[in-house]
């Protein structure tokens, strides 16, 4: 019987260190994934009293960010992806997305855009984001899982378009008169995307 009591205390002190051991894990997988993960909220009124609204997710751990416009039909989706190199966007009111290789030295770090969320806004009387212009090319996009998950599923199912970023600083402020669409994070960073896409 004694026996049977010693194999029965094995047994529980067993099982107990392989539950906390169990538990030990769950914790640190949720805590990565709450220290991996940031979010920056962002609204804007106007010009002509309508309001919108952006989201950014930004997950640390793979090097992306994913930002939301929530502005009607002209509302959008992109995701930059750091560790490509590469950002996406898809237009909705175009049925189409848009890749172009990331300039790192000119977007925001991830960093930045974490930090973003914790300043106030921006004072009337300072000067405007800086911004980055592309123009859509004809070139059409054949394969969009070539670029990788997050890209590949932002894109999935629309034409797709390659861009290029436009040299030199000499452009007009008036971009949407010249066929432009806003792509940018408000208040922090523009891009603006140039250009017919065929079929649109």
């Amino acid at each position: 019987m004694l026996h049977i009591v010693q194999k029965f205390h094995d047994f529980t002190l067993h099982d107990l260190s392989l539950f906390q051991i169990i538990i030990g894990a769950l914790l640190g997988l949720f805590l990565t994934q709450a220290l991996a993960e940031d979010s920056v909220n962002e609204n804007n009124q106007g010009n002509d009293g309508g309001n919108s609204h952006q989201n950014v997710n930004i997950n640390n751990q793979d090097h992306i960010a994913n930002i939301n416009s929530y502005n009607g039909w002209k509302g959008w989706a992109a995701v930059w992806d750091y560790s490509k190199e590469l950002f996406a966007t898809r237009l909705f009111n175009k049925r189409a997305c848009i890749v172009a290789k990331m300039n790192k030295d000119a977007f925001p770090s991830l960093e930045k855009l974490s930090k973003f969320k914790d300043q106030k806004v921006r004072a009337k009387d300072t000067p405007p984001p800086p911004f980055l212009r592309f123009s859509i090319t004809k070139t059409r996009v054949r394969n969009v899982a070539q670029f990788g998950r997050s890209i590949g599923n932002l894109c999935k199912g629309v034409p797709t378009y390659y861009a290029q970023q436009d040299q030199g600083e000499h452009f007009s402020l008036l971009f949407e008169s010249q066929g432009c669409i806003d792509a940018g994070i408000l208040g922090l960073f523009g891009i603006y995307l140039c250009g017919n896409i065929s079929g649109c």
